[in-house]
């Protein structure tokens, strides 16, 4: 197991991860990081405790919105395919018609 040390409001924590994921977490952390700052340049020094779970919960709210747009495109996929598979079934028919 591999170890990165991260910098979250200028405090250093030291974190464990899988072999090859040290840049991945050390990103991860940085972007937190930038959501901590932000809250904390808009609502001043509030307490770390409560830096750390505002900014958490507007990665849960990002995330979700992301989600909310993945589904939303799969479906129009399943749309598109659906749409793709008839076009193709009737190319095939009218094929058939013509050759006969």
């Amino acid at each position: 197991m591999a170890q990165v040390t991260v910098s979250i409001d200028g405090k250093q924590y030291r974190m464990a991860c899988d072999e090859g994921q040290e840049e991945h977490l050390i990103d991860l952390a940085e972007r937190f990081d930038r959501y901590v700052s932000h809250l904390k340049d808009s609502f001043g020094e509030i307490g770390d405790q409560r830096l750390t779970v505002m900014a958490g919960i507007m990665v849960m709210d990002e995330l979700s919105e992301l989600t909310k747009r993945v589904k939303g495109m799969e479906s129009e996929v399943l749309t598109l395919r659906k749409t793709r598979d008839e076009a193709l079934t009737k190319a095939d028919k009218s094929d058939s018609v013509l050759t006969t």
